[in-house]
């Protein structure tokens, strides 16, 4: 399907590694959750092993091509060099004479993060000059950031066609979680789609229902079913809350329901909270589908910005048999669109 970084030898070499270091961060830039920053470390343990110049591309939030120093990767740079115990060189931009020159001086085995790549809005705009530009900086090209695959962005599907590329082991293990899951789940299977905006989630849900014994819905989510009148191909395994739909947390009912059904599962799929989970009020909707998912015994799959930081908030992230980087992707890869990162790898 793709190269991995087995396949390729580095020693000696400048390889660039896209990373997915979209953290939550507070208004002063600290970090709330360094969960995607830790899922990097085994890529970038074994570069610096195999004794490669690491070069680490990553974008924070949405700055839309404008410098905010509120987005600024100092302190992803500070939490890296904690984790790897060695000093992480920070450069403060991702492209010019003079970054290529910083990183010509740096040690190979060493590891440099190069700035925020949105800071530059030709990174959003898939330029392919901005991609030869980054591709300047090195001699291989990693993508380990699953998260951003279903974007056209300059640094994952531009750079792949100036350098020699592959997988880093994040982003393969994604693939062969979710390949799984799509075409070999152990029965019967139990899948949670939180959130809403269902013009986002209503491939997916159709999708996966073909495979599902049960897709349990949001409320948000089965409200904008009914008003939409968007139909599914299986309706009859789609489970909404009972209730008020757009109450703040799912009620005592719906909990029991829910947690029968995933009591009942081997494979368990979720994405997205089921209320206004943030709120410690109203969080314990989404907690009882938490706990029910790890005393099931299931193999789980849990992906999603917002779900991933409720759990691991709440210490339960070891919990579950994977944890996916991405959100938008993982839903996408499963609705069975292309995932133009991907398809650029091949």
């Amino acid at each position: 399907m793709f190269k991995t970084i087995r396949d390729f030898d580095f020693v000696n070499k400048r390889v660039l590694v896209r990373c997915e270091f979209d953290v939550p961060v507070d208004a002063q830039g600290n970090i709330l959750d360094d969960f995607r920053i830790q899922r990097a470390l085994p890529t970038i343990e074994y570069l610096t092993a195999n004794k490669a110049k690491v070069i680490l591309m990553c974008h924070l939030g949405r700055p839309e091509g404008q410098v905010m120093p509120g987005l600024k990767t100092d302190k992803i740079a500070q939490r890296l060099a904690e984790y790897l115990g060695f000093a992480v060189v920070k450069l403060d931009d991702c492209v010019g004479e003079n970054i290529k020159a910083q990183i010509e001086m740096a040690d190979y085995g060493g590891v440099l993060l190069l700035e925020n790549l949105r800071f530059h809005k030709e990174e959003q705009d898939n330029d392919l000059n901005f991609a030869e530009q980054l591709a300047e900086l090195g001699d291989f090209y990693v993508n380990d950031a699953f998260g951003v695959c279903h974007r056209e962005n300059a640094s994952v599907t531009g750079l792949p066609q100036f350098l020699p590329h592959c997988a880093g082991f994040s982003l393969e293990k994604e693939i062969q979680v979710l390949s799984r899951i799509m075409q070999t789940p152990e029965q019967p299977m139990v899948v949670l789609i939180g959130g809403k905006k269902v013009e986002t989630k209503s491939k997916f849900i159709n999708n996966i229902s073909g495979v599902a014994d049960s897709v349990i819905i949001s409320g948000l989510i089965a409200k904008e079913v009914l008003q939409q009148g968007v139909e599914f191909s299986f309706p009859d395994k789609i489970v909404s809350p009972a209730g008020d739909l757009e109450a703040l947390d799912i009620n005592d009912e719906s909990i029991k329901i829910f947690s029968e059904k995933i009591l009942q599962a081997k494979t368990v799929l979720w994405n997205g909270p089921f209320g206004k989970f943030e709120d410690e009020q109203y969080s314990a909707g989404t907690l009882a589908i938490a706990k029910a998912i790890i005393e099931s015994g299931a193999y789980s799959v849990v992906g999603g910005g917002e779900t991933v930081e409720f759990i691991n908030k709440k210490g339960m992230i070891d919990k579950f048999s994977h944890v996916s980087t991405g959100g938008g992707a993982m839903l996408s890869y499963l609705a069975g669109d292309v995932l133009p990162g991907i398809e650029a790898l091949k």
